[in-house]
């Protein structure tokens, strides 16, 4: 049977993306003592590996796809090819930021004031390289953790990640710069491209992750109207999600369908019920596949 090498991230983007992949099809079982999970795809040959190390690996042909930041993609400058974007990260569906950041009580107001300052990261090729296109030298060195907590201590200023920013207020940090804006991306080996197979399973789990991710935060509405509440009802339905609208046997009733956010629905149903339908149901949805 052929199979494909997929790099799968372990760390903070484990959990979320094994539940990306669930609403997907594909459930990924995950051991504590095993760095190789199995999934209910025999297809695919799986590896947890650290999000920093990923697009490496997928460049050097060790795996044929993976999901990593776009933010270690560029801090490995490795020769991938990005399937597609995957906007989620370990605890929402914002992008994440990597911030350059000092104690609130310094006078440091831009990175320019940081000329031969001490500055800790873990994005460390990155940060050399936004300094230097910046004119600012400053010594950069690599954090092996609790980088926030070295800020006015042990260095000067930080460049950390942050997705809510409440880290960076609870250790009386203030942001003056952002460098850069990551969200997941699915990559692959541009040589494992060339396989047919390959190509077409990759470009498979593509539109499954992306359908995913495009249900997510939405429900399904379905319901029966008479003829004479047609209009009022569809009136009541945000406008910028039309219903798809059947006939039934009897031609005094109408079949509406619609997806909404979920978030809406609580408003929508009773306006809905108040303008004639009836037999309302709402389900979940797992993919929407544009």
């Amino acid at each position: 049977m052929k199979k494909l090498r997929l790099g799968f991230p372990k760390g903070s983007l484990q959990d979320s993306t094994v539940e990306l992949f669930k609403k997907a099809g594909i459930k990924i079982n995950v051991s504590d003592r095993s760095y190789y999970p199995t999934s209910n795809d025999d297809e695919l040959e799986i590896m947890l590996i650290r999000s920093q190390e990923m697009a490496k690996y997928v460049q050097d042909g060790f795996f044929d796809a993976g999901l990593t930041g776009y933010d270690w993609v560029c801090e490995s400058g490795a020769s991938v090819k990005e399937i597609c974007e995957l906007k989620y990260a370990k605890s929402g569906f914002r992008p994440v930021r990597w911030v350059l950041a000092v104690p609130e009580t310094s006078k440091t107001k831009s990175i320019k004031d940081l000329q031969g300052k001490r500055v800790a990261t873990e994005l460390l090729n990155y940060t050399k390289k936004y300094f230097a296109k910046n004119g600012v030298k400053a010594n950069i060195e690599f954090s092996w953790g609790a980088t926030e907590a070295k800020a006015g201590a042990l260095v000067d200023a930080i460049v950390e990640l942050t997705e809510t920013g409440s880290s960076l207020r609870a250790n009386k940090l203030k942001v003056i710069d952002e460098i850069l804006t990551s969200t997941t991306r699915f990559i692959a080996n541009p040589k494992s491209l060339q396989d047919k197979w390959k190509k077409e399973k990759i470009e498979s789990m593509s539109i499954l992750l992306k359908g995913a991710l495009a249900a997510e935060g939405m429900v399904g509405l379905k319901m029966n109207v008479p003829a004479k509440s047609l209009e009022k009802v569809a009136s009541a339905i945000p406008a910028l999600r039309k219903p798809t609208v059947s006939t039934l046997s009897d031609k005094n009733w109408f079949a509406l369908e619609v997806i909404l956010e979920e978030k809406t629905v609580k408003q929508i149903i009773p306006a809905l019920k108040r303008a004639g339908a009836e037999g309302i149901i709402e389900y979940p949805l797992n993919k929407i596949i544009y």
